[in-house]
């Protein structure tokens, strides 16, 4: 049986997430957390998937192999570059990090920078913004700062 003669499953479950069946493979990926649309990609050529196929159409076991290539890249000769963990603090070898793992990772990451109070560490605490962007007039938090007419119209 052909992908094109197969039953298109409306939603997919892969690594905890439900997918939209109608996606094309790398597309439908990027919806886990922690895999974009290139690594998607290089799972996808990595595994021998059309990247051009809905993930609906995909058989069982070309999910499963999906999701064997995504949780061990190394073993599937997906390039390192790619990963979203480059030579961890912990450990320091290479890594993909997908769910809860990378969040759990990034609180940590941000934590450790508020701990020895580097730059990003102090801006993370103070909740401003972190990366260079201006503050003097966008990111301010509450209401708009300025004048009340009403209030200064009832104090008249």
């Amino acid at each position: 049986m052909s992908s094109s003669q197969r039953e298109l499953k409306v939603i997919v479950r892969l690594l905890g997430t439900d997918i939209d069946g109608s996606k094309q493979v790398p597309y439908a990926l990027s919806k886990v957390f922690g895999v974009g649309v290139n690594y998607g990609y290089a799972v996808t050529r990595a595994v021998g998937i059309d990247p051009h196929t809905r993930i609906g159409a995909l058989s069982d076991k070309e999910l499963s192999s999906l999701e064997d290539a995504i949780k061990n890249p190394a073993k599937y000769g997906i390039p390192q570059w790619t990963y979203n963990r480059r030579s961890d603090l912990v450990s320091g070898e290479d890594k993909h990090l997908i769910g809860p793992d990378l969040e759990l990772a990034i609180k940590e990451d941000i934590q450790r920078e508020m701990r020895i109070k580097s730059w990003r560490g102090v801006r993370h605490s103070l909740g401003l913004k972190v990366r260079g962007q201006r503050t003097r007039t966008t990111g301010r938090h509450g209401g708009p700062i300025g004048v009340a007419k009403k209030a200064v119209k009832e104090s008249k």
